[in-house]
């Protein structure tokens, strides 16, 4: 039986030693163990690997880049196992995991889990084969996550959609937040994609995302 190839990215380096060790000891082959999002994104496309394991929250940004950096390999190869591990249950980052690819062969585990070996190593074969996995904890909360459908948007990207709402152009929305053009491109393609909101020849995505947050209303609340 082939070895699973995996990609890991930590960035603490005594855990991405550990979890290096703990692979390699039970029979896959790391490719690769780097220390940031960008480096992940480098090392899985060089490699192509079987599997990827990532923290969520890694450099540059310490927010979500694992996540992000972790959707956009699966976005770009839909058969490309990946695992993400997560100080704490954020059933929003568990829910665009699952929505990316075709939602298989993905797993959101909490990082408690890795010290129950014996589990942990078969999640990520389970992973590795095909299937998903989702933490316990992480089901519970996903099972009462509010239906509010701007409830995966962040604060500012809040703030974004509600300035868009008022007819604003990407410049202007910069020169209100004191921000970069780019920085708010990034913002609404952001927002575009937790929308759920696909290019289309057909419909103008910004105005269906304006569409939903009127729909959904200001008392949804953006933050600063």
């Amino acid at each position: 039986m082939p070895m699973t190839r995996v990609v890991l990215a930590e960035d603490e380096v005594l855990l991405r030693e550990g979890l290096v060790g703990l692979l390699e000891r039970f029979g896959f082959q790391v490719l690769a163990a780097v220390g940031s999002a960008p480096e992940l994104l480098d090392a899985a496309r060089a490699h192509r690997p079987d599997l990827v394991v990532t923290d969520i929250r890694m450099p540059p940004g310490r927010r979500d880049d694992g996540l992000r950096a972790a959707v956009t390999l699966r976005t770009e190869r839909p058969d490309l196992g990946v695992v993400v591990l997560s100080q704490h249950v954020q059933a929003e980052y568990a829910a665009a995991l699952l929505d990316s690819g075709d939602g298989q062969r993905v797993g959101y585990l909490l990082k408690d889990r890795v010290a129950e070996v014996a589990e942990f190593v078969a999640h990520l074969r389970t992973v590795a084969g095909g299937g998903t996995v989702v933490d316990p904890d992480v089901v519970r909360r996903l099972l009462h996550r509010p239906r509010d459908p701007l409830a995966a948007l962040s604060a500012r990207e809040r703030e974004v959609l509600a300035l868009i709402a008022e007819g604003r152009s990407n410049a202007s929305i910069a020169a209100a937040l004191y921000v970069t053009e780019a920085a708010i491109g990034k913002h609404v393609g952001n927002i575009l994609t937790k929308l759920g909101l696909q290019p289309s020849d057909d419909t103008n995505r910004r105005v269906l995302a304006v569409l939903t947050y009127l729909r959904t209303g200001p008392a949804s609340g953006v933050g600063a």
